[in-house]
Formats: C-alpha cells, structure tokens, sequence
C-alpha cells in the first residue's frame, strides 16, 4: 500500500484539542509536517510540549474568525514547509439550544456563526491562491450529522452545518482538477468535549427523536461508570459511544490517497450511538 501522508504539509485548526490534536500527533507520527494553529496559545503550547515533534510542527496562535490572521498564518506555514498540501478546517462550536433559550444562547449562536461558517471560509479562503499556484491541495471540513437535516434544538449550529457541506461543494466544483474536498460528519463524540459548549442539554432530543428517553439513560451511565461493555465495545454492534479516534482514522483516510482521487463525504457513527439522522 502506498503511503500518501508522509511529507504532505497539513494545516489543522482547532489544533489544541479534540480531534485536531489528535489528528497533529497522528499526522507527525506518519511522517508529516503539521501547522498546528488554535485561539489558545497555552493549550496550544501544552500540545506542542507533549507531542515533542519538533521541526516537523510548527504552532500558530491562530483566531479563525480573523482572515487576515488565517492567511499570516498560512503563509507562515508554506514559508516554513515550501507549500501547503491540506488545510483541515477543524475549529467549531456546539451551542446546542432551543429558540426559547436566545437570551441565554445569542452570544454563543453568535460566536458559533462566526467560528463554523466564517472560520471555515476563512480557511479555505486562506489557502486558495497558494494551493491554486502549486496545481494541487485538499481541504478538510469537518461537518456534522447536524447539517444534513433540520432539527429542534439545532437552529443555529445544523444551519452552520449545512453552510460548511454548502461551501465545500462549491469550492470543490470551482476548483475542480487542482484542488479535492473532503466534507467529514461525525455524529456525538463525547471525547472531544465539543459538548461543553451546549446551551440547553435538553436540546439533543432533536436528533435523537424516538431514541431520546434511551440516549438520556446511555449518556447518564456512560457519566456514572456504569455503562454496559457493549455500549463501549467498539467490536459490538451496539457501541454507542464513539471515540475521537475514529474520527481522526477517517480524516486520514481521506488524507491518504493519490492526488487523482478524492473522498467527497464521509460519515462516521457509533453503530449504536441512538441519533436518528
């Protein structure tokens, strides 16, 4: 099997934490070089420290609601590495809430618009010309099961969502030939502790629909320890809490082909993780 992840440069944002720190240790280890760039700098400096890669890392403080930050940043980056290979557009927030929750939910809907619509145009925005001038890149946006279909309790975030799997279709078809697009949807992730921003917890029962009264009773013993082994058992068909791993392994899976060919859409779901779209 070829191996087409070593040597590639890969800009992750969102990079000190979650599946984005993941997928940098991950990338390095398989011999890539990576551009690591969060809001947070000391979380970021914390990553860096544990994954001790060396010239093969290179950490930026990074806004992604700021263009004109993103594209310091990439070209740091393709002075640093000659070049960007694949920009993983990461960064996001989860402001799970219903429309009766807004004066508790504007700011974090706010922020939330402009993290997951506008971060991720920024980004691709951001690497456009220098993967136009090399004749090849990739972009990575991580999406979510929420973008595919309207729900309640996720006006806002499934909107950003469906905006993210809008933009790269888009950018795919006017770039086609020079630059490939991957849309990656996971469905709930509890290790990535993207759920620390929701709102209002009752708001999941969208997605959940008829499963809602046993998705409460699986995520309650998942937090008291108490949790079935099968529920756990990624070699179960009814593992229900998946690990960010799995995540990361399909983001690289998409990273590690030919140039020639692309991986549009993945989804990726714990078998029975409960969510209904």
């Amino acid at each position: 099997m070829s191996d087409h992840v070593t040597d590639k440069t890969i800009v992750v944002t969102g990079a000190a934490g979650g599946f984005g720190a993941i997928l940098c240790r991950e990338a390095v280890e398989r011999g890539a070089k990576v551009a690591a760039l969060d809001v947070n700098a000391e979380a970021l400096d914390t990553m860096a420290a544990e994954l001790e890669a060396g010239s093969a890392l290179l950490t930026v403080a990074t806004d992604v609601t700021d263009l004109a930050a993103m594209r310091a940043a990439v070209d740091q980056t393709a002075s640093t590495f000659g070049g960007v290979d694949v920009m993983v557009n990461n960064a996001g927030t989860m402001p799970l809430a219903f429309l009766s929750d807004h004066a508790e939910a504007a700011e974090p809907w706010s922020r939330c618009i402009d993290i997951n619509i506008k971060g991720v145009l920024h980004g691709m925005m951001a690497v456009h010309d220098q993967m136009m001038s090399q004749g090849r890149g990739h972009i990575v946006n991580i999406s979510s099961i929420y973008g595919n279909f309207p729900v309640a309790g996720a006006a806002v975030y499934g909107a950003t969502k469906a905006a993210v799997n809008t933009m790269s279709e888009s950018f795919r078809v006017e770039t086609q030939g020079k630059i490939k697009v991957t849309i990656v949807k996971p469905t709930g992730v509890p290790g990535t502790g993207l759920g620390s921003g929701i709102v209002n917890g009752g708001a999941v029962v969208g997605a959940m629909g008829q499963n809602a009264d046993e998705y409460f009773q699986v995520f309650a013993a998942l937090g008291e320890g108490r949790l079935d082994d099968v529920d756990l058992d990624p070699d179960s068909a009814g593992y229900a809490v998946l690990e960010p791993q799995y995540i990361v392994d399909a983001i690289l899976h998409a990273i590690d082909q030919p140039w020639g060919v692309s991986v549009g859409d993945i989804t990726i779901r714990a078998t029975g993780d409960r969510y209904i779209m």
